[in-house]
């Protein structure tokens, strides 16, 4: 009989989601699954309550998952898309990226904070809003300079909770977490944000599973979880995130779309929000990245 194929895979609610969704996947296929539970840096930080743009480095919650399957612990490794640096590890290669769950960000708001009338976030001058990711940060910023900005820290269940608990007076939290935890957000406001206006994470939503460099007989089983429409938005967003030399903390929102053909790409950086197509991901990337003022990179 067949060896189980083993999942590495982070801890939290969300990532034992997004392994057993793979391992559902794999059974379907009449392959045996089963997982490999790894801590991470970034989970044993967030208990620490450091923010991660004061850390050093890249791949926090992705490093050690990938390990195991580079030093044979594991045989593929799940990750939230958007977590994975932008370079990527040696003598791993990505074999699959997932359908697409909602790319969005949703802003959860306690009744009291809640301002329908407000523009172009519906929130009461001067709300408490709690994130830790610097694109999420800066949008809020610029967007609406009144709001007060605070760290949150933790898994997506512990961080609606505190929303609850009043720490926080609203939340900004991927629509995919939401939708794939399927959480109570009875007693808050819901809102699901543009993306072209409040500018999702690359890749956020996308799955994206490594094996190793050599394993082709896995590599050739993945690509029944492959998504080529999803790869061609995801490498836009993600080739514009690694010409800006950025991993996940890089305080840029990129979302890309296929429209008559070509590859829709919208971006945001430092305040500048620039949109560009082109037939191929890598163009739609390149186009963006001289549209936001940086110099072509060298061939």
């Amino acid at each position: 009989m067949n060896k189980p194929i083993r999942i590495a895979t982070r801890k939290s609610d969300l990532a034992l989601w997004q392994a057993n969704w793979v391992k559902g996947r794999l059974e379907a296929l009449g392959r045996r699954a089963e997982l490999v539970l790894i801590d991470t840096q970034g989970d044993r930080t967030q208990q620490d309550g450091v923010p991660f743009r004061l850390m050093p480095g890249q791949g926090f919650f992705t490093k050690a998952v990938q390990d195991a399957v580079a030093d044979g612990r594991a045989d593929v490794a799940v990750h939230s898309h958007k977590d994975l640096p932008s370079v990527r590890m040696a003598g791993l290669d990505l074999a699959a990226v997932s359908e697409r769950e909602d790319p969005r960000d949703v802003l959860l708001v306690r009744p009291g904070a809640f301002d329908p009338a407000a523009s172009p976030l519906p929130l009461k001058v001067g709300t408490i809003v709690g994130t830790s990711a610097a694109r999420r940060q800066a949008q809020l910023r610029h967007l609406r300079p009144d709001v007060r900005v605070r760290e949150l820290r933790g898994n997506v269940p512990t961080r609606v909770r505190r929303l609850r608990e009043g720490g926080y007076d609203a939340v900004v939290l991927a629509a995919a977490g939401l939708s794939r935890l399927d959480l109570d957000l009875s007693g808050l406001e819901a809102v699901w944000l543009d993306p072209v206006l409040f500018v999702p994470a690359p890749a956020q939503g996308a799955l994206a599973l490594e094996v190793r460099a050599a394993d082709y007989e896995l590599a050739s089983l993945l690509t029944d979880l492959h998504s080529p429409t999803a790869y061609r938005t995801v490498a836009a967003e993600r080739g514009l995130m690694a010409m800006l030399d950025g991993g996940c903390q890089l305080a840029l929102g990129a979302y890309a779309v296929l429209e008559d053909a070509q590859v829709r790409l919208t971006a945001w950086y430092e305040g500048e929000r620039v949109t560009a197509s082109h037939l191929s991901s890598e163009g739609a990337a390149m186009l963006a990245f001289e549209a936001l003022g940086r110099p072509a990179p060298a061939s």
